[in-house]
């Protein structure tokens, strides 16, 4: 019996990430746009950093790139928007029209670079493919440590206390004397702290308590 066929074309590949293109040119916009969906990255085109800030998800895991002289709201602009919003969006300046001060300013507010048209390829995409890599990788963490601290919170304040002897390296006789408490509960405490971090062993446990940044 023939195994059916299957089309695996119509597979659609998971987009690496999002790359913003905020240009005033249509002609940069779509030659970025063309470049970047063949690498399989997903593309939203602005001809404003009006419509830009409108319009963007400062969650996403994404990078942009940010012309500097466009009508109305500037590229400079439009990273100081940016930066008080507390985005953590790398921002890339790709323009024609850059000088060395403007530059400077740039990438000393936080910008990923400063790259000067017509951008070649061979350098514009491993920026891209770096940069989007270190968004993901940020929100990983980000994501563990909120996990982590959602775990550390179910703690009562006893078993925070017991929980801070045990990090640092205190016996159960020990957190006992300190805390005035039975051994036996001491124990308890433990198994309960333990259940809640999900930790098998105390090397989970100071994982745990580490991801959070807490102690």
């Amino acid at each position: 019996m023939p195994f059916p066929t299957f089309n695996f074309d119509s597979i659609r590949k998971e987009p690496l990430g999002t790359v913003y293109v905020v240009d005033d040119d249509a002609d940069v916009r779509d030659s970025l746009r063309r470049l970047l969906e063949s690498q399989d990255y997903r593309v939203e085109a602005f001809d404003s950093g009006e419509s830009f800030i409108a319009k963007y998800d400062p969650n996403a895991i994404a990078v942009v790139l940010l012309d500097q002289r466009m009508p109305g709201m500037p590229g400079t602009e439009v990273q100081d928007h940016l930066i008080a919003r507390k985005a953590t969006i790398p921002v890339v300046f790709l323009t024609g029209h850059g000088d060395v001060p403007m530059a400077v300013n740039a990438l000393k507010k936080g910008a990923a670079d400063f790259l000067q048209k017509p951008v070649k390829v061979e350098t514009l995409m491993p920026l891209i493919s770096r940069l989007l890599g270190e968004a993901r990788e940020r929100r990983m963490a980000s994501e563990r440590q909120s996990l982590n601290e959602a775990m550390l919170s179910k703690l009562t304040p006893r078993e925070q206390q017991v929980l801070e002897r045990i990090v640092a390296g205190r016996l159960n006789k020990q957190i006992a004397d300190d805390l005035g408490i039975s051994i036996k509960t001491v124990e308890a405490h433990r198994a309960s702290i333990m259940d809640k971090t999900n930790s098998g062993t105390v090397a989970d446990l100071m994982r745990v308590v580490i991801g959070a940044n807490q102690f």
